[in-house]
């Protein structure tokens, strides 16, 4: 895999809040039609009003479809510069924010009023923000030789990771999907489309999880038997069989809560296995998320292997 990380810190820099991935859809369509021509093979892009701002890609006879979404957590402003979570980002007082209003880039500072045991979130600027503007944490990259800190690699990790994957793909599909971060389910009807059109039946979700007490860094890409939902323990096999032939480091992830586009695919009416394999980072949601370049190459290798064999 490339060793720079150029794009993933593009692609971080994109303002693309849950309900406003436009900016997200348009630099991705860009992306894949100026750069597709060198991939090995070229893919048949979807996209458009039907697809609302989910982007696919679908290669020769597909049997698995690798899935990551494109939003993020952000805030939007509500009465009285009150900011009202938009997801569930968590951040500090003091925190810089930027977004779009008019079309034109704004900024402005998250302060926390407390009163009490009451608390509320407000913004500070030196322009008022109109009622309803979508913010997200302001762009800061920072990297060194093992780890990358940025806002947003949740889940512009699993992006990249597709994006560079795409280079050597002969079959299968990549959907990058909305509106994850507020449970909205944007890919159920992108799945609807890809089973009805190409029959698929394997799905990979490539998001993002956490450090816990269970899962480190730089110990390799997990595959998560149990969140809040619970994927179908002979499809999970079948990946921790490819790992262990071919000699992937892993992590196996067991939690109680937690949730990705896999719980939205488990309420469809199709016949459809997925599970989650994705890096872990720390700081989740928040303007510092953290993450072990060591688990990002892992991630890479995995989906390299389940996206030919499965």
């Amino acid at each position: 895999m490339n060793s720079e990380y150029e794009l993933l810190k593009t692609l971080c820099s994109v303002h693309a809040p849950s309900s406003d991935e436009s900016r997200m859809t348009k630099f991705l369509v860009e992306y894949i039609e100026k750069n597709s021509f060198s991939w090995r093979h070229k893919p048949h892009l979807i996209f458009g009003e039907d697809f609302q701002d989910c982007v696919m890609m679908v290669w020769g006879t597909p049997r698995t479809a690798m899935i990551a979404h494109i939003d993020s957590v952000g805030y939007m402003v509500g009465y009285d510069k009150q900011l009202v979570p938009v997801g569930s980002p968590r951040c500090d007082d003091g925190t810089d924010l930027v977004g779009y209003q008019d079309g034109e880039a704004v900024s402005c500072t998250l302060k926390i009023e407390k009163d009490g045991d009451d608390e509320k979130i407000v913004y500070e600027s030196n322009v008022e923000l109109e009622r309803g503007t979508l913010l997200t944490y302001k762009p800061n990259w920072n990297e060194d030789e093992d780890y990358i800190v940025s806002p947003f690699l949740d889940d512009r990790v699993g992006v990249y990771v597709a994006l560079q994957l795409a280079r050597t793909l002969k079959s299968g599909a990549i959907i990058f999907t909305t509106g994850e971060e507020t449970r909205s389910g944007n890919v159920k009807f992108c799945w609807r489309y890809l089973y009805k059109q190409y029959h698929i039946h394997n799905a990979l979700i490539a998001d993002i999880t956490w450090i816990t007490e269970g899962i480190e860094y730089g110990k390799g890409c997990v595959v998560s038997l149990k969140d809040s939902n619970l994927p179908r323990r002979t499809y999970v096999e079948k990946i921790l069989n490819v790992a262990r032939r071919e000699k992937i480091e892993i992590q196996r992830e067991v939690e109680v809560s937690g949730g990705s586009d896999g719980g939205n695919l488990q309420s469809i009416p199709y016949a459809v296995n997925w599970c989650f394999v994705g890096a872990p980072q720390e700081f989740p949601h928040s303007p510092k998320e953290k993450i072990c370049k060591k688990d990002i190459d892992s991630m890479f290798l995995l989906y390299k292997q389940l996206m030919e064999y499965l």
